[in-house]
């Protein structure tokens, strides 16, 4: 699933376009007790508890793909019978109204959902019927094909925050009563995958609120998947590379990670400036790739070939996508150190530049030099040429500087052209 794919889906899901046709639950304790079951026609339900069961299912399909949304696919078995996408296929089918299915479904979200607290498993059911679209994105006025899914959410309920508020009945201020509220999704799944507009069986797409801590265990156990790391994780890991090479120089090994990122986003930037419709699939960030970013940056080779050899170690089984591992705030903190190292490199030719000015004009650094005594009444500048050529004369009793003339030769004193 591509942005594209799961915004149609999280479209639909507005009080006039919603079709979900039934909704189910299962509120939890801290020590993984049942404690209520619901089951509701979702359209039936009052407004107020209408809207805020579709702002929970909308949260699940937010965030970014390839970070907190992650398409995963179902091993071989697991699609056999008795394997969890063969169940939840059958579940999708009976369209949340089979009792038995609900009881087991509801067993393998509470044995493999670490959580420490209470929440609540919502499962949403819905019937999507998919409009034929032409190639300018037009729609036709006839059905694709219909898809079929669930929705699951599973959130967080926490003991409202304490404080002082009216009591009514005692017609004072006093401690608010403290209530148990259910918090936004902290994990959740739909399934199956909606790919290219269509349902792709084999497939499910995973959310994760917290990208930098995903739950592994509930995509291995509840839907017996092989869990991928989140950009975030895998930029966590590139980070650590970098730490690691540096032995822990946190300041070397920051300043490192920074340039890397100007670098990286460079060429992400490149790469989206060369997209067509033809080569829009996602770029992979190689082993090869981190060695020529590697062999142009300023980096010591020792710490460059450390960084390049674990780096193709650690993801020589899955090569992150070039933008997932983009980190805007190092990217922009490479940028300006960048441009400060350019800045002092230009300053130092610039330096030297005004350096060998002098030389070819004869003169000292200390007679150049901004706080220099001024000793002289008198300074020369003239060509090297020139020089052999001046001699002092006593003229009508005064000593004078003879710098003989040629024809063709000019003069300017103190800026300013002058005839001789």
């Amino acid at each position: 699933m591509n942005r594209k794919d799961v915004l149609e889906i999280k479209r639909r899901l507005k009080k006039e376009t919603c079709t979900i046709t039934r909704m189910c639950g299962c509120y939890v304790d801290g020590e993984r007790n049942r404690v209520v079951k619901l089951e509701e026609t979702f359209l039936n339900l009052e407004d107020e508890e209408f809207y805020k069961y579709l702002e929970i299912a909308k949260k699940t399909l937010s965030g970014s793909v390839g970070n907190n949304l992650l398409e995963l696919e179902f091993p071989l078995e697991e699609e056999a019978v008795g394997g969890r996408q063969h169940f939840l296929t059958a579940l999708r089918i009976s369209a949340l109204q089979n009792e038995e299915l609900l009881e087991r479904f509801y067993d393998l979200i509470i044995d493999n959902y670490e959580f420490a607290g209470n929440y609540l498993i919502l499962v949403f059911h819905d019937a999507y019927d998919v409009i034929t679209k032409t190639s300018d994105n037009s729609k036709l006025d006839e059905s694709e094909e219909v898809y079929e899914y669930l929705l699951c959410a599973i959130c967080p309920v926490s003991l409202s925050k304490p404080g002082l508020g009216y009591r009514e009945d005692e017609n004072r201020i006093g401690p608010r009563i403290r209530d148990w509220i259910v918090c936004p999704p902290d994990s959740g799944f739909l399934f199956p995958a909606f790919t290219d507009r269509s349902a792709d069986i084999h497939s499910v797409m995973t959310y994760h609120k917290n990208p930098k801590e995903p739950h592994t265990e509930l995509i291995e156990g509840a839907l017996g998947c092989i869990a991928k790391r989140t950009a975030a994780e895998q930029k966590m890991a590139f980070a650590s590379i970098i730490e690691k090479a540096y032995g822990g120089d946190a300041e070397s090994s920051h300043e490192t990670f920074c340039e890397i990122q100007n670098e990286l986003s460079d060429l992400a930037a490149e790469q989206e400036s060369e997209e067509t419709e033809e080569t829009k699939d996602p770029v992979l960030l190689t082993g090869d790739t981190i060695g020529e970013i590697l062999a142009g940056a300023d980096i010591p080779q020792t710490q460059a070939d450390v960084i390049e050899k674990a780096y193709r170690e650690e993801f020589k089984d899955d090569a992150p996508i070039l933008t997932h591992l983009v980190d805007a705030k190092a990217a922009e903190d490479g940028n300006r150190k960048k441009q400060k190292k350019e800045l002092v490199k230009k300053v130092g030719v610039l330096e030297q530049e005004l350096k060998d000015a002098r030389m070819l004009a004869g003169l000292s650094e200390e007679e150049n030099a901004p706080d220099a005594p001024k000793t002289y009444d008198v300074i020369l500048r003239v060509k090297p040429e020139k020089a052999a050529q001046i001699h002092s004369q006593m003229i009508q009793g005064q000593k004078c500087l003879v710098i003989p003339m040629e024809e063709n030769e000019h003069a300017a004193i103190n800026g300013v052209h002058t005839t001789v």
